[in-house]
Parts: structure tokens; C-alpha cells; sequence
């Protein structure tokens, strides 16, 4: 394999231990992979794993696989783990957003380390077992229970998405708040908010719903029956809330963009099934769980792992325009 790679037996050692991070250059341990997969190599991970006491194993956390935001996650996590031996159990807690309980009879003994997204770390307890390491996706910066946090910028999508809307000509807007109690959806509302705070003659109205299309076409329908408060845009916590929106607009028989425009926030594969097609915030999901996974790697080798804060885009598609009148 170091006659393949063009490098010496110690350095093949290295990247194959995984110990090369600030003693072999990312070329060089790139060459020795491609070497291991051209020659067929497959590590002992049981042989490694009594030597080394671990088991080479993390757990993601979701609150549940209603979109495939979290698929997107988990396929950023464990591309970065396979590049490094390790494996990922993908685990839905069976409570949503509140305490998940311990899939495994004691987490200690069967992972390495916890990676969660959108929860809260003290719903945690159960699956991080004594001492477990965890990086926190998508949720609260300040929760001192996370090792390390990795999140998109959620103040920054909705921010931007506001002053789309404002630039527009929208001054009475509805929020359709996900009825979920997460640090992602409260900076959404909030920076909803405060941006069009900053504007004159502005209205921001809430109405909540649970996280499905239907719910969401019942939230939006009540806000656009409402003749004293009728908004000219709704804004949607997610893109499943907003193809609720739109199914709403339909059956009220207004047209999207030119009654109402409605706006969405993940840039789910439904953005660009509705028609119009969704302007949304485009969430980099497969870079937040390969973050995510880095960050849990450096700290297994005992280094700090810095909370990264990742771009998101503002995607501006055909259900927004300019408000008649």
C-alpha cells in the first residue's frame, strides 16, 4: 500500500490508525485512501476497536424522519465518518423534540459519541450515557450541556427572507409558526420579527400549527378568512407548512403571487414541486452533518472543536411578488 500511495509504511500507519491530523498533509492521507480502496483494503474495526477501547460508533439523534432534511444530515455525518472508520447509527426519537430515550441497553458501552439536531441537549440524558461526548446541530449555541455546536444561519435565512418580502412592498405579513417549542423555530420568529420592527407601518401577525401540510392549510385558511387582518404575505417555518399555505390559497380561490404571497424555509425537494414553485431559505443540511461529524471526531482526539456557523441561501422562486393595491 505505501509503494501504491508514494509514501512510507509509517505514514500509511498513521492515516490507517487515523493519527495523521498534524503529522501527514490531507494529500498525502487522501493518497493512502485511494491506495486502500484500489487494493481492496478493509480494516479489522473489531481488532482496532479492543485496542483502542471504542467502538468506533456515534449515534444521530432526530426528532423524527418527516423530511429529508434529517436524511440529508445523516448523509453529511456519515460520509465524513466512513472517511475515517467509524459508523453512524441513525436514531428518531420516539418523542419529537423531548427526552429520547436509550435505544441501546447502556449507551456508554455501545457508542463513542452522541450527534444531535434540532434538540435540546437536556433531552439528551438518556443516550449520552456517562461522559459521552456531544455536538449539537441546529440548536442552541448557549447550552452549556454541548460540547460543540454546528448550526446553519437560521437569523441570517429569515432576516434576508424578511427584507425580500419588505423590498417587495409587503407591510402586513402572517407568520405560520411551527408549533414547536426548538431554539430554530424561536429564531425564526424572532428575526421575523425584529426585521420588520425596523420597518414603518409594518404587521406581523402568528399563527401556529403542528408540522404537516394539513395543519398548515387549516392555520393559513384562518388567516386568510380573516377580513379585518388579511395579510399580502404568508411566512412559513418550514416548506411542508407552506405547501399547506398554498393548498389554503387554492381552495380560497386566490392566486399565488398576485393575492398572497407565501414563503417557505428549508428548500426542501417539495420547493420545487408546487407551482408556483417556493421562494425559501435553502438550509445546507449535508454540510451541517458533516460539520458536525469533524467536530465529534476532534474532540474523540482530545482536540477542541470550534462551533462552526454555516451560509444558508435565500432562494426567490414565483410565489412572491409585489402586493396589489
Amino acid at each position: 500500500m505505501a509503494r501504491v500511495a508514494g509514501v512510507s509504511q509509517a505514514t500509511v500507519s498513521l492515516v490507517l490508525g487515523d493519527k495523521w491530523r498534524g503529522r501527514v498533509s490531507e494529500r498525502r492521507a487522501e493518497a493512502v485512501r485511494e491506495a486502500a480502496r484500489q487494493l481492496g483494503y478493509r480494516p479489522n474495526l473489531a481488532a482496532r476497536s479492543l485496542r483502542l477501547g471504542r467502538t468506533r460508533t456515534a449515534l444521530l439523534v432526530v426528532p423524527a424522519l418527516t423530511t429529508e432534511f434529517y436524511a440529508r444530515v445523516y448523509t453529511g455525518a456519515a460520509r465524513v465518518a466512513a472517511e475515517h472508520g467509524f459508523g453512524v447509527v441513525l436514531y428518531p426519537s420516539p418523542e419529537g423534540i423531548g427526552p429520547a430515550r436509550d435505544p441501546f441497553d447502556s449507551a456508554r458501552a455501545s457508542l463513542d459519541g452522541v450527534i444531535a439536531s434540532s434538540m435540546a441537549a437536556d433531552a439528551l440524558a438518556a443516550v449520552r450515557g456517562g461522559g459521552l461526548p456531544l455536538v449539537m446541530l441546529d440548536s442552541d449555541p448557549a447550552d452549556a450541556a454541548a460540547a460543540a455546536t454546528v448550526n446553519p444561519d437560521i437569523a441570517g435565512g429569515m432576516r434576508r427572507m424578511a427584507q425580500h418580502l419588505l423590498a417587495l412592498g409587503h407591510r402586513r405579513v402572517t407568520h405560520l409558526a411551527a408549533d414547536v417549542d426548538s431554539w430554530t423555530f424561536r429564531v425564526r420568529a424572532r428575526a421575523l420579527a425584529e426585521t420588520f420592527d425596523a420597518a414603518p407601518d409594518t404587521v406581523v401577525r402568528t399563527v401556529s400549527a403542528a408540522l404537516s401540510v394539513d395543519e398548515g392549510r387549516r392555520a393559513a385558511e384562518r388567516a386568510l378568512r380573516d377580513p379585518e387582518h388579511r395579510p399580502t404575505a404568508l411566512v412559513c417555518d418550514d416548506d411542508i407548512l407552506a405547501a399547506g399555505a398554498c393548498k389554503a390559497a387554492h381552495r380560497l380561490g386566490l392566486r399565488i403571487p398576485d393575492d398572497i404571497s407565501i414563503t417557505g424555509f428549508d428548500d426542501l425537494a417539495l420547493a420545487s414541486a408546487l407551482e408556483p414553485e417556493l421562494t425559501t431559505v435553502r438550509l445546507p443540511a449535508v454540510e451541517v452533518g458533516a460539520h458536525g461529524m469533524s467536530a465529534l471526531l476532534a474532540l474523540l482526539e482530545g482536540h477542541p472543536a470550534d462551533g462552526a456557523e454555516l451560509p444558508v441561501e435565500l432562494i426567490v422562486r414565483g410565489s412572491t411578488g409585489a402586493p396589489r393595491g
